[in-house]
């Protein structure tokens, strides 16, 4: 089947504004995606920051595709917030060029990364997250508006699922505002209210076999 692809922003400019693709039936938006990140390996590091749409209604990744359909990619809106989960790593610098204005004379950057020793001292081979999804993208854009509400400030935020080998991060978060008080409140709150809300869930993998499973980032 064929297939429109329509880029905006800085997509169009790293791939082009229409590009036709030709696809297998059974095709989704993803494998969409896919074929454009081949043709335009420049776009790769967007994925985890862009919406899709489907013949002008938003639509998940793995939404089936049909013939003469229509798919808009949509990076973020400027003003508005970057929230994603991902099961790949995170690229920090790329959600600190997300927020990143003239007016925006303080930036704060939290990682929070996988660590080798657990809080009783034992050794950690390896952290799992699980995510549902379908609620914790809404519930992460939600707190993301909030602390855009509270402080004036721009978010980006990022937290991964899946496996996260030690020393990689598991969740980053970028705040920028005119003032550094405002920027560090405000991620200090997103961290907290992603730990308290955020329906995700971390298991650890320990060096003699064992797994300890709790829910927070």
């Amino acid at each position: 089947m064929r297939i429109t692809v329509r880029c905006f922003a800085v997509l169009r400019e790293l791939a082009q504004d229409r590009y036709e693709l030709t696809l297998d039936d059974g095709a989704m938006i993803a494998d969409a995606w896919a074929a454009l990140e081949r043709a335009f390996p420049g776009v790769a590091p967007h994925r985890p920051y862009v919406r899709a749409a489907r013949n002008g209604v938003y639509a998940s990744w793995d939404t089936s595709l049909t013939d003469d359909d229509v798919i808009a990619l949509l990076p973020p809106v400027s003003g508005g917030s970057t929230t994603a989960l991902t099961d790949a790593p995170i690229d920090v610098a790329a959600l600190e060029r997300a927020t990143a204005e003239r007016a925006h004379g303080a930036v704060v950057t939290f990682v929070g990364r996988a660590r080798d020793r657990a809080d009783d001292d034992r050794t950690v081979v390896e952290l799992e997250y699980e995510v549902y999804p379908e609620m914790a993208t809404s519930v992460l854009a939600e707190i993301a508006a909030e602390a855009e509400a509270r402080w004036g400030v721009a978010v980006a935020v990022t937290h991964r699922f899946g496996v996260v080998p030690i020393g990689e991060a598991a969740v980053a978060i970028v705040t920028a505002a005119m003032h550094r008080a405002e920027a560090y409140e405000a991620n200090r709150f997103m961290i907290e209210a992603i730990k308290e809300r955020l329906p995700i869930w971390k298991r650890e993998r320990f060096a003699d076999g064992s797994e300890w499973k709790r829910a927070g980032a």
